[in-house]
């Protein structure tokens, strides 16, 4: 059983954050810990102008909600909203935070995902700790 688990949480569509949170509450030893982990992609600066000013603070605190919502009747869970790039953020905060288990929720690779790589490709190659793919 894992101490302290990380799952990366994605709002797309073909993700499902909500079986990767019942793996990793099964995989959790008693009184461990598990990290909801949502990144916030950086605007393109040739966008910037065109975002409503405090966007970004609201869009932080409607994703914040969603994260304690989903948590709900677990315990021992942290919610966390960070900016950056997902893949490269969530190795990131890995490395610094060091979990022992990350479970991440994946789609089905399509040929894109063989050229450009997906999120879930570049933690399990990436992750200096074990790595669980749910789909």
């Amino acid at each position: 059983m894992y101490d302290h688990i990380l799952v990366p949480v994605s709002f797309d569509g073909d993700r499902h954050p909500e079986t990767a949170l019942e793996v990793a509450s099964k995989l959790g030893s008693k009184g461990g810990k598990v990290t909801l982990l949502h990144v916030m992609e950086q605007i393109p600066s040739y966008a910037v102008n065109y975002i409503p000013e405090g966007f970004h603070d609201d869009a932080k605190q409607a994703i914040s909600a969603s994260l304690e919502k989903m948590s709900r009747g677990l315990a021992n869970v942290d919610c966390v909203v960070v900016d950056g790039h997902s893949g490269r953020t969530i190795l990131d905060w890995a490395a610094d935070h060091n979990p022992d288990l990350i479970v991440v929720a994946s789609h089905r690779p399509g040929m894109q995902d063989f050229l450009l790589g997906s999120t879930a490709t570049q933690i399990v190659r990436h992750a200096k700790c074990a790595v669980h793919v749910v789909r």
